[in-house]
């Protein structure tokens, strides 16, 4: 299952990048996006909006008034299901993406990848 983490960050304080970590050691295909370029967990951090094929998930790690610029994006990418991590709710975004068929869940990725439940 690949995940598209939005708002990757090379800063081992943060949630995305522990996610990006978590995601990898639980055996999802893992695609960072942020606004800087680095790498986490070996990876490259994109910051040219990959249109990327085949996302399942997209994690936020962007809280809702950085979202505006993303929703086009996002929604591009006709992924199963966004994740809201704490932070990010957003109900205009939620909508937005339910009226398209989209899931949305208001969820830590940490906590459902740690649970059993991601």
């Amino acid at each position: 299952m690949k995940t598209l983490v939005l708002g990757a960050t090379t800063n081992p304080d943060r949630y995305a990048y522990r996610a990006v970590h978590s995601l990898q050691s639980h055996g999802h295909e893992v695609v960072p996006v942020g606004i800087r370029q680095g790498e986490v967990a070996g990876l490259p951090i994109r910051t040219d909006r990959p249109q990327e094929p085949g996302v399942d998930t997209v994690t936020l790690y962007v809280g809702p008034r950085n979202q505006p610029a993303w929703y086009d994006y996002i929604l591009g990418l006709k992924p199963r299901r966004i994740l809201f991590n704490p932070g990010t709710e957003n109900p205009e975004f939620e909508a937005l993406a339910q009226q398209q068929g989209i899931q949305t869940e208001e969820a830590c990725t940490l906590v459902l990848l740690s649970i059993g439940q991601y």
